[in-house]
């Protein structure tokens, strides 16, 4: 439904970007009969609850298992320290029950709440309640429970220590504690869950009886301390923070047994430092893919029960090899899977055949436990992305409808979650055998407005872009201001095929602005080669192919004025609209720079030194794609926002820029966010931060509207 009477940046503040009441996260299980999954109860309330959905024929059958209001008896979450620096890297801005792991039957779930660990019974007769829920005593606060897959026991941290109870409360006990306090036991340091896509620690033996456990040991690591200048009797957080250049957390495993023994893991991690991804199926022994401090080689590795390790398979790249989520995996005859690039395409490689056409470009391992592997790929359009299943048999296609879907499988049954620019939202519909088996509700909220989009291409390069006019624009009618809505970066693609991807550009378009969203080089979805274009320089591709975007737009619609055009960007968009204006000032008109990474040195090791090298290599390349040496350059109206408890992209970036910008005598405007991290979460200020950009931007460029 849509709220009437309310502005758009109200009502995307309240809903957080209309995500709140979608479907996420399932589990299905292993006969396809039920799926458990996160959704909140509407598309406001910040509370996410954990529900079963019964696959039977026809709709699914939704069951509410645990909402956190009944279980903490209307208290307010406790959210504490750890738990949100964990929901801090994952961008996680809601409330309640926002991670859960079940058994492999699917037939209990673990979840921490305020600290505490319950236990909830997926397969409860009778009505909807949370009788079925359970609360164990354990030391607390409790980081990430896992039930092992017989559902016997569920593995938790807490203080650092790897701790086990068993599921109905008893013999809880740590089989691995801390030796000295920077270190832990069982969870992922900094850069594996800003950059590797792991956010987790520790992996059960398919029978239950072991577990894979990562140490971390971040004494090798500087300190960093991000204060909070609005309330200056709190004491500044300490953070382990690793820049490019600098010392990472030192990383190793063990293997540690419920009978009590520990096993230390070996492997040349001198030469292989960063531990990437872990697996343990049926299919084979653990696997651990490690990679060089350079990362143009990665290892798969073969754990044995003595903690010996031996090569599966080596994969190099004179620039960099990807980090594929999913991968490596077993099947279940035993094969390895993996993504590697080969014939100018990111193919899916089942032992060593690859079994994914040349056409397409895998982006995601999403199953590898049937016959053939699940997948999420691009193909001839990165626009969109769809689901396919691939093997030695072939490549088949899952989705049908133009958009971006990905998808969980299990039992015969596939849950895909798709977008497009034919609807609003997230639809997440079950299949069973190729044919349509119920649809999960979504009961997010619809957006007030519809955006209107055009494509084009633009340049040498065939830069992908998405143009959005003021809604009843009438050509000839009136030259428009042009706002350019980038990203820019490797992490992040911004021409989708989803309605979604295109609100607040078409927000900021009815405000008077001709709005262009222009994916350069580097950005995903075009295959390795595309890629590898911003290999030490990030910022010179940036720059030249939103200019490239500004001329191929105008030059498809007359009504754009090149004489009037702004940036706005945030975290990787923060650096491209400041370097626009800084260094193409004949370009570019007016910027806001958000969150921007203005010192390369100053951001973490295994982002940066994938693409500029190691800085004692490279200082070059750090010079030229940072921006502090810039700043006597600019001459345009530059806005830097930052939230001052970011510990991401932390607010020194922009402090030494509006430093040097001052000694330089350069007149700019910097809004400091007190209490916010990289991603605005306080609704007022994530309502009130669009409000202020337009006011900006259209001051700045003469706007209308």
């Amino acid at each position: 439904m849509t709220a009437p009477g309310i502005s758009f940046p109200r009502q995307q503040a309240r809903t957080i970007r209309y995500t709140l009441g979608v479907p996420h996260a399932f589990a299905i299980a292993p006969d396809g009969s039920r799926v458990a999954f996160l959704r909140a109860p509407s598309g406001t309330d910040r509370n996410i609850c954990l529900w079963v959905a019964d696959t039977k024929p026809g709709s699914p059958q939704e069951r509410l298992v645990a909402d956190p209001r009944g279980i903490l008896a209307g208290s307010a979450e406790e959210v504490t320290p750890e738990e949100r620096a964990r929901r801090e890297r994952t961008r996680q801005a809601a409330d309640g029950v926002v991670n859960f792991a079940t058994d492999e039957a699917v037939t209990i779930a673990a979840f921490a709440l305020s600290g505490r660990l319950f236990v909830a019974d997926l397969t409860p007769a009778g009505p909807e309640s949370d009788a079925a829920v359970r609360v164990l005593a354990t030391p607390v606060p409790v980081l990430d429970p896992r039930p092992d897959p017989t559902g016997t026991h569920i593995a938790y941290v807490a203080h650092g220590a790897l701790r086990v109870v068993a599921s109905n409360g008893s013999s809880d006990r740590a089989l691995a504690a801390p030796e000295a306090g920077n270190v832990t036991y069982g969870l992922a340091e900094f850069v594996a869950a800003e950059e590797m896509d792991r956010t987790r620690g520790f992996w059960w033996s398919p029978d239950g009886q072991q577990l894979l456990v990562a140490r971390v040991d971040t004494s090798p690591v500087s300190r960093w301390y991000i204060a909070d200048p609005a309330n200056p009797d709190r004491p500044p957080a300490e953070v382990a923070y690793p820049a490019a250049g600098t010392a990472n957390a030192d990383v190793s495993l063990i293997l540690a047994g419920l009978d009590g023994s520990v096993t230390p893991v070996s492997w040349d991690s001198a030469a292989m430092p960063y531990l990437i991804a872990a697996h343990w199926s049926r299919g084979g022994p653990p696997v651990l893919r490690v990679c060089s401090r350079d990362q143009r080689t990665m290892r798969v590795l073969a754990v044995s029960a003595d903690g010996t390790t031996e090569l599966v398979c080596e994969d190099t790249d004179p620039h960099w090899v990807n980090v594929v989520p999913g991968t490596p995996a077993w099947t279940p005859g035993g094969k390895l899977v993996r993504v590697i690039p080969r014939d100018g395409a990111y193919r899916l490689m089942v032992g060593d055949e690859p079994v994914t056409p040349v056409t397409l470009n895998v982006r995601e391992v999403l199953d590898a436990g049937g016959d053939d592997v699940l997948v999420a790929a691009t193909a001839e359009n990165p626009a969109e992305q769809h689901v396919y299943t691939a093997g030695p048999a072939g490549t088949a296609r899952v989705t049908s409808e133009p958009g971006v879907h990905r998808a969980a499988r299990e039992g015969g049954l596939v849950i895909t979650s798709s977008q497009s620019l034919a609807w609003f939202g997230t639809r997440v519909r079950a299949r069973r055998g190729g044919a349509e088996a119920g649809e999960i509700r979504s009961l997010a909220e619809a957006p007030v407005l519809a955006p209107e989009v055009t494509f084009l291409t633009a340049g040498p390069h065939e830069v992908r872009c998405a143009l959005l006019l003021p809604r009843g624009h009438k050509p000839g009618s009136a030259r428009l201001p042009v706002l350019c809505d980038p990203y820019g970066g490797p992490a992040t693609q911004r021409v989708l095929s989803s309605r979604m991807a295109y609100l607040t550009s078409q927000w900021f378009a009815d405000q008077g602005f001709a709005v262009l969203i222009a994916d350069g080089r580097g950005t995903p979805g075009r295959g390795p080669g595309w890629d590898r274009l911003i290999h030490y320089d990030e910022a010179t591709p940036n720059v030249e192919d939103q200019v490239a975007a500004l001329h191929a737009a105008a030059a498809a619609h007359p009504d754009l004025d090149l004489s009037r055009v702004g940036i706005r960007g945030w975290s990787h968009g923060g650096f491209l609209a400041a370097l626009a204006v800084l260094r193409r000032p004949d370009a570019f008109h007016a910027a806001v720079a958000g969150a921007p990474v203005t010192d390369q040195r100053l951001y973490d090791t295994f982002y940066t030194e994938r693409y500029l090298g190691h800085p004692d290599e490279h200082p070059e390349a750090y010079e030229h794609n940072s921006l502090i040496a810039d700043a006597p350059k600019l001459e345009r109206p530059l806005m830097l926002i930052h939230g001052l408890a970011d510990d991401n992209v932390v607010v020194a970036h922009t402090l030494r820029l509006s430093s040097a910008l001052l000694a330089a005598g350069r007149p700019h405007t910097v809004l400091p966010l007190t209490g916010v991290t990289h991603m605005p979460r306080q609704e007022e200020v994530a309502e009130n931060l669009l409000l202020l950009q337009v006011d900006f931007l259209k001051k700045a460029l003469g706007a209308g509207g």
